[in-house]
């Protein structure tokens, strides 16, 4: 469902798979700017990621990518398995398109998309140099929980949860 945005931009979430170009680029942004965020761990433990955080395509059920407008490519996220439950992960929100309601448009997309799909609930993952996507995830009913894995292995993680009614 589309969210209309402050720069009146209208947010549409497509469904799109995984090697999409869009969701390639936007993947690749996010990698650059957490790298950048991070790189102080990375630089003093190569080992700081830990096995289990590179998301192998067979393993995601949803991709979507958030569309500023008709063509603008601006958000991505995506959904693995994880057990019984689904992972949220690659949540990407382009700088030029903070706080314009993209984040909440992609977890609405996921969350749906969950559903359809029958998991139970929704986990996930952030860093704590993230601090406003952990507000985002509290503010859209996402709760603690403890480290599960592979991420009790990386320092500063977050893991949160959100049943699927």
């Amino acid at each position: 469902m589309p969210v209309s945005a402050e720069r009146t931009d209208v947010i549409e979430v497509r469904p799109v798979g995984w090697d999409d170009a869009a969701a390639v680029a936007l993947r690749a942004a996010m990698t650059e700017e957490m790298g950048a965020r991070y790189a102080d761990r990375l630089a003093q433990r190569p080992d700081y990621l830990p096995r289990g955080m590179a998301v192998e395509s067979e393993t995601v059920v949803y991709t979507g990518v958030a569309y500023a407008g008709a063509s603008l490519p601006v958000g991505h996220v995506a959904l693995r398995r994880h057990g019984a439950d689904l992972e949220l992960k690659r949540m990407f929100v382009a700088a030029s398109h903070r706080g314009a309601g993209v984040a909440r448009a992609l977890l609405t997309a996921a969350e749906d998309a969950a559903r359809v799909l029958g998991a139970p609930r929704i986990v996930l993952q952030t860093g704590d140099r993230q601090p406003d996507a952990v507000r985002l995830y509290e503010r859209e009913g996402y709760v603690s929980i403890p480290l599960f894995s592979p991420y009790e292995e990386l320092a500063g993680s977050h893991c949160f949860e959100k049943l699927l009614r």
